[in-house]
């Protein structure tokens, strides 16, 4: 009896320790309310790919044409080299992790065995006919652990169903079932209002084709110019808007309309729906594979990367496979290049061991939301905020005393998990003004015109949608970069 009350007396006394202790822990400071609209998981996947590719390919390779008609021979399409682990190894080692496939273009061909039309591989002397891109296409990506993407053509010079518009439609839906059912995890859909001036007048059902879309992927993220999950940037020389918003607003969208890729290119600081942009350009002058193109100089295409990347978009580069089936040798090593550039200019930050403070910080000296926080290594749920009280001008400050910084190209991300929110910035080393901008969203990047060295380097937000959460600063050389070269900006001082 004795012992029995001996272990509840124990008992109770752990539990009264336990309770003084946790009756004098410090509860930590809550995150800051979310700004709408905010990403949703695939979106927020997709954002921080930073670069995917696009691989055109089809009748129009052999025909060294960008359109087809509809009315080519299926027998021209003989890829006898087709490799699609060659693909799948030069996008890996390019860092990208998402591939698109057209499985189908304009000229209707299909790259797959479709069952609902003989004009695809079924009537090709590739593999006798029984050959798949598609199975092959997903088959290597799937082994390097890259995530696939479908390009299905609205437009259709070959079937004669297009034009009426119930037949038509039944068909576009029936392939759509096909691709998505039956070839695994389709991470990206992409949709276009492309056609000639003397295309059949054609109503796409595109509402009934969304939501099959997202009844058979529960994972995919749907490209149009109206989204729903990623929109166009509003043209294809990969440049998104120096103002550049991931909101914008559906219900002035519509797909195919030439008056709103203005409105596509810089988004909407009022927008009600969360739909970031995509910015699609080719790696050589063609979409398709052509002997006479060679690939754009690495120049060019770091050029295309601050404007696209740099500016809160992905960008969508497409490297066109040849008649023999594979990614050219010129386009392997410009890519090689490219990503060993990227990396070179972004692997070190150069403010990582410098001082860093801010204005203010949310919850004070211990609340988790300090300004070191911009230099760990999650570029998104951890970050800076300002103190509540904080209202206007806030800025984050890097000190290097000594030896100083040295760079040419200023990085700033926001934590976009909670909306994104700066309207105007601004960025000056040790007292003078060396970039301003506007947006900033997943990433923006200024190339500054001239080398800076200085000791203090703060950027200053001058407007914002509520507080701004900054999740990571970088100060970076680019040995690459010649600014008599550029095509220049409007948003910055000493930048663009």
């Amino acid at each position: 009896m004795f012992q029995h009350l001996l272990s509840v007396f124990l008992v109770l006394l752990l539990l009264h320790q336990f309770t003084f202790v946790n009756s004098k822990r410090e509860l930590v400071t809550t995150p800051p309310l979310p700004v709408l609209p905010l990403p949703t998981y695939a979106q927020l996947k997709w954002q921080q790919r930073e670069i995917i590719m696009f691989l055109h390919f089809g009748v129009n390779t052999f025909t060294d044409s960008e359109w087809g008609t509809g009315k080519e021979n299926p027998a021209i399409f003989n890829p006898v080299g087709l490799n699609a682990n060659q693909w799948a190894s030069v996008a890996a080692d390019s860092g990208i992790s998402l591939m698109i496939l057209t499985a189908k273009h304009h000229d209707g061909f299909c790259l797959w065995p479709s069952r609902y039309t003989d004009h695809s591989v079924i009537r090709s002397p590739w593999k006798d006919g029984h050959g798949d891109v598609v199975r092959e296409f997903v088959n290597a990506a799937k082994s390097r652990n890259i995530d696939r993407g479908l390009y299905l053509s609205p437009w259709d010079r070959h079937d004669p169903r297009y034009g009426h518009d119930l037949a038509y439609n039944q068909y576009y839906l029936a392939q759509l079932q096909e691709l998505l059912r039956n070839y695994g995890s389709i991470r990206e859909i992409w949709f276009d209002g492309a056609k000639g001036p003397n295309a059949p007048n054609m109503s796409y059902y595109f509402g009934d084709w969304f939501a099959m879309v997202n009844e058979l992927q529960s994972s995919i993220n749907i490209f149009s110019d109206a989204g729903p999950g990623v929109r166009w940037v509003g043209n294809e020389n990969g440049f998104a808007g120096s103002t550049c918003w991931s909101m914008i607003n559906r219900t002035s969208l519509s797909i195919g309309n030439a008056s709103i890729v203005g409105y596509l290119n810089k988004g909407d600081a009022k927008g009600t729906d969360w739909l970031p942009p995509e910015c699609d350009v080719s790696i050589r002058r063609g979409w398709f594979w052509h002997k006479s193109q060679k690939p754009k100089e690495l120049s060019e295409l770091l050029e295309i990367y601050y404007n696209s990347v740099g500016r809160n978009c992905v960008l969508l580069i497409n490297v066109p496979p040849n008649t023999t089936g594979l990614i050219s040798e010129t386009d392997v090593r410009r890519l090689k290049e490219f990503r060993n550039a990227l990396d070179t200019i972004f692997t070190t930050n150069l403010a990582e061991k410098s001082y860093v403070k801010a204005s203010s910080r949310r919850g004070g000296k211990d609340g988790g939301f300090g300004p070191e926080n911009v230099l760990d290594s999650d570029h998104l749920w951890t970050y800076w905020a300002p103190s509540d009280e904080d209202d206007k001008d806030q800025w984050i400050e890097f000190s290097e005393e000594n030896e100083g910084l040295r760079f040419n190209v200023v990085r700033i991300q926001e934590a976009i998990g909670l909306g994104q929110r700066i309207k105007r910035h601004e960025i000056y080393a040790d007292g003078k003004i060396v970039a301003n901008g506007t947006t900033v969203g997943h990433k923006r990047l200024h190339r500054l015109r001239q080398m800076v060295h200085a000791h203090k380097v703060r950027v200053l937000i001058k407007g914002s949608r509520e507080l701004p959460l900054i999740s990571s600063v970088g100060l970076h050389f680019d040995p690459f970069w010649h600014p008599k070269r550029a095509l220049g900006g409007n948003e910055t001082v000493l930048g663009e």
